[in-house]
């Protein structure tokens, strides 16, 4: 339905004394207008629906009114916990599924150089490489999380991208991981590494506010599960990073965000202050979530390598739901290996997360590209970015069997509305409350709008775009059939969607740095922006997306790490 008309529906549906209250639509006027035996709120509601009732249909259908109202109220009155998921679980894997038999030995790792004398390279260093120093006794952790600090201390108001400092809790937390090491103790490829923490993963007794006004006080009472295994990996909390309110945008009770290669633009959202932290060497690597392009986005804006996992394979347990059908848990960094090293110590299900799913989690393998098939589609790359060009010829020159692939012609519009709709509900007291209006951002696309208009959608049409959904899994099952991943530009063929409605991973990472001028909104990542003359330009990361089939992360990051050493980038950094 048209917007403008959409409204008008509204309009004319207050006006007969319709609202949105709590859990659905219902109307103070009904009982009054049932008893008249006028059909006005029927033939106002009915455009929602798409549907023709007679008089004598609308009628009848009133009968129900009071009970739909009884319902709403009820539910509205419950007052949900956000933890608390609906019975209906998704899983990625449709009954034809088979796993994919992991291939070839662990891949060999790459020679450690020698430890830089400058604390700058040190910062912007991988964190495989911070791991190999850490082990070898050439750096501490102590002294690793000082130089963080340091750096957070003279770059990161800029940037505004660090929620709570985590200053002291990461010495100790760093001291205890010298100790261990002294004993001979090495808890694996993150020991010692200081990490930043998206600010909706819950913290014992330390503030977990979702990048929101109405929760700025709220106090964890509990780690979230992959808290507690990063902590018995060995990484350091250093810092919760800013996130765009409830996981939108990235714009924060503390305000916006920005890109530290213009901080004139935001950095996107909704990881913004992850992927910030991440490439303006804040931290050693951060954890992002992403429901619908989360950690693409902001990775794409800020020049780091975003993984997002496979839906179900890391446990969102003490993460603040927004779309429990989609939310992922994954990790930003500056070498695709890292990624992988992150999401393999958060992986598994923890007996809570009625979604996580147990599947193998191999290691990073050694892959032969001639013998790996990566899909494609000519036509993304014709008129494509020079970062997306210089990916796709990587990958043509590191020797890997490119296959044309046909996408599903199917309508992605009737998938729109899930994120909106679970959203709704996830957050159902703000709406209820009114609490909402202590968003800072309140525009027509933002979350107090988009959940008030939810409330007028109807439980057949979410249905319906479920129903929409299978199908799209099930043709998009058939396409990675015949391919090992997909290389694409970050949203071609509807990928980004795509993607994420059917659970499959995906890894973003830089592939070209290009002149551009000040971007506005988070979103506007996908393209460059057209420089009007004697516009001020600035040298900004673009990135390109391989999306891998389920559960196999390990070879994904192979192929991404391949084609990026490929295309040897030069390792630019962002202005003080």
């Amino acid at each position: 339905m048209h917007s403008s008309n959409r409204r008008a529906i509204l309009k004319r549906m207050a006006a007969a004394g319709a609202i949105a209250t709590g859990g659905g639509l219902v109307s103070v006027n009904a009982r009054a207008a049932a008893a008249s035996g006028t059909a006005e709120i029927a033939d106002v509601c009915q455009p929602l629906t798409g549907l023709t009732f007679d008089a004598a249909e609308q009628q009848q259908a009133l009968g129900a009114i009071d009970d739909i109202i009884d319902r709403a109220r009820t539910i509205a009155s419950l007052r949900l916990d956000n933890e608390l998921p609906p019975a209906e679980l998704f899983d990625p894997r449709l009954t034809s599924w088979e796993p994919v038999a992991a291939s070839g030995p662990e891949a060999c790792p790459p020679e450690l150089p020698p430890l830089p004398t400058s604390a700058e390279d040190i910062a912007y260093a991988p964190a495989w490489q911070l791991s190999g120093w850490i082990r070898t006794g050439r750096i501490s952790a102590v002294a690793l999380t000082r130089l963080y600090l340091d750096r957070i201390a003279a770059r990161a108001g800029r940037l505004n991208c660090i929620a709570t400092l985590l200053r002291d809790e990461a010495l100790t937390e760093a001291a205890a991981r010298d100790r261990d090491l002294a004993r001979g103790i090495w808890r694996g490829p993150l020991h010692g590494l200081p990490y930043g923490l998206k600010d909706l993963v819950d913290t014992n007794g330390i503030r977990t506010a979702w990048g929101a006004e109405p929760y700025r006080d709220r106090i964890a009472k509990r780690d979230a599960t992959i808290v507690t295994r990063l902590r018995e990996g060995g990484a350091v909390l250093l810092a919760k990073t800013s996130l765009g309110a409830i996981a939108y945008g990235d714009i924060w009770y503390g305000g916006q965000t920005r890109n530290p290669w213009n901080i004139e633009e935001g950095s996107s959202g909704s990881s913004a202050g992850s992927a910030a932290a991440v490439a303006d060497g804040l931290c050693a690597f951060a954890i992002g979530t992403e429901t619908m392009g989360s950690i693409i986005a902001p990775s794409a804006r800020c020049g780091t390598v975003g993984l997002r996992p496979t839906f179900g394979r890391v446990p969102r347990t003490g993460a603040m739901a927004l779309c429990w059908s989609l939310d992922k848990i994954g990790a930003l960094a500056r070498d695709p290996r890292d990624t992988l090293d992150v999401a393999r110590i958060m992986a598994g299900p923890d007996g809570q997360d009625p979604c996580a799913i147990a599947e193998p989690f191999p290691p990073l393998p050694q892959i032969d590209p001639a013998t790996v098939k990566l899909g494609y589609r000519a036509e993304w790359f014709e008129d494509a970015l020079p970062s997306d060009t210089a990916a796709l010829d990587a990958a043509w020159k590191a020797g890997f069997e490119l296959v044309q692939i046909t996408m599903p012609d199917i309508d992605l519009a009737p998938l729109g509305n899930i994120v909106v709709l679970e959203a709704a509900a996830a957050f159902e007291e703000l709406t209820a409350s009114g609490r909402d209006d202590a968003l800072s951002w309140q525009d027509d696309a933002a979350w107090p709008n988009s959940w008030r208009s939810a409330h007028f959608e109807t439980a057949v049409n979410y249905i319906q775009a479920q129903r929409v959904r299978r199908m799209v899994m099930q043709r998009f099952a058939e396409v990675m059939q015949g391919v090992d991943a997909i290389l694409h530009p970050n949203d071609a063929g509807g990928l980004l969607t795509i993607g994420n409605h059917c659970g499959y991973p995906a890894l973003i990472f830089p592939t070209a740095f290009l002149e551009q001028p000040t971007r506005t909104g988070f979103a506007d990542y996908v393209a460059p922006v057209a420089a009007a003359e004697g516009t001020a330009l600035h040298t900004v990361p673009f990135a390109t997306t391989l999306t891998g089939r389920l559960f196999d992360e390990a070879r994904l990051v192979a192929i991404g790490t391949t084609i990026a050493d490929a295309m040897d980038l030069p390792r630019l950094r962002p202005m003080v």
